[in-house]
């Protein structure tokens, strides 16, 4: 009998943010794991635009450049087997110029992230293609209830959508003290709620001195643009600017505490490696598939609420004993064994039946 053809898969990567590259890198490597031969098309970043609606243009543009690249290469014969892979578009903005139907995975849909003006020709757009895509890949279930196209949507080349989630996992040893109090991440510090935790932290050093916190991501001539207050030499608030990975995920080994407050969040990669890293979560809600909500939440609900001041003075004057105990459960849907068992089991065949 004859070996099965293997699987050829094309994953179009937008990569415009650490999380997004993060997932596509992970995904590559759990589909090649499970037998599959994969190629990643990286777009090329394009130049800052003004709006949100020129921004995601540009991102879509580079993405299609890049997929009809990878197709050129095949077309012109590099030793690998003929015909159309199987194409992954990485987020609604990387399929929406695309050059053929594909699959799509996101973490959120313009529907729900592009309100107004800023979705005005994203939106129409990205519901034809939720349904033309031959398989929905959403990072969870509260993305795909978030998005009305792709949530009703029960059917396709390839069947039913199939969540396939972000793994996360620590990065290193733990080390034998925590020495940082507190550290958050800011990159587009409004979206991320930086002045919420700036005022929340004031709040705490009025009666205390809990340390310092760190600010990654951002700098102080970002803040100035975002009309956020700089904060001054004494109060006990460090700018770090960005970092690379490795670096701030050994600063995440060493901090008792992340604490966030976003305005909208699509997933919470941040937050889901700060738990696995061994921090504690303060946070408030926020609208959107905000998943680390749930692990936070169940490990300490006194550190999940709209009084981030409250919740940054349990974590770090009254922490439960028990808190990592905890995490460690709710965190196992989010591991990378998690992932290759999705990715092995479901999507692979699933890929194969529609390619």
């Amino acid at each position: 009998m004859a070996a099965p053809e293997q699987l050829e898969v094309l994953l179009v990567s937008l990569g415009s943010t650490s999380g997004l590259r993060l997932a596509d890198e992970q995904l590559c490597d759990a589909l090649r794991a499970a037998g599959a031969r994969v190629q990643l098309a990286r777009a090329e970043p394009p130049r800052s635009m003004r709006t949100m609606a020129l921004t995601d243009l540009a991102w879509a543009r580079a993405a299609r450049a890049a997929a009809q690249r990878a197709l050129h290469e095949r077309r012109a014969g590099d030793g690998r087997p003929a015909g159309v892979p199987a194409v992954i578009y990485s987020s609604t903005t990387a399929a929406l110029l695309w050059p053929l139907p594909g699959a799509i995975r996101f973490d959120a849909c313009a529907a729900a992230n592009r309100p107004g003006r800023h979705g005005l020709w994203q939106r129409p757009l990205e519901r034809r293609r939720l349904a033309a895509s031959t398989l929905l890949l959403p990072w969870s279930e509260a993305s795909l209830r978030e998005c009305p196209a792709a949530a009703g949507r029960t059917s396709g080349a390839s069947g039913a959508p199939l969540v396939v989630p972000v793994a996360v996992s620590p990065s290193g040893p733990a080390p034998s003290e925590r020495d940082l109090a507190a550290i958050t991440y800011a990159a587009n510090p409004l979206k991320k709620g930086l002045d919420r935790v700036l005022g929340a932290w004031r709040q705490v050093r009025a009666n205390s001195d809990p340390g310092e916190l760190l600010v990654a991501g951002t700098d102080a001539r970002e803040l100035r643009r975002a009309g956020i207050e700089v904060p001054q030499a004494d109060e006990g608030v460090r700018l770090l600017g960005s970092l690379p990975s490795e670096e701030y995920r050994a600063l995440l080994r060493r901090a008792r505490v992340f604490v966030c407050a976003p305005r909208r969040e699509d997933y919470g990669i941040a937050q889901l490696e700060a738990l696995a890293d061994g921090c504690m979560l303060v946070t408030t809600p926020a609208p959107g598939p905000y998943v680390a909500l749930g692990p936070a939440r169940e490990a300490d609900p006194r550190l999940v609420g709209e009084d981030l001041a409250a919740g940054l003075r349990a974590a770090l004057l009254q922490p439960l004993p028990d808190y990592f105990e905890r995490v460690a459960r709710t965190l196992e849907p989010f591991g990378p064994v998690a992932l290759a068992q999705v990715v092995r089991g479901e999507l692979v065949p699933r890929l194969s039946g529609a390619s």
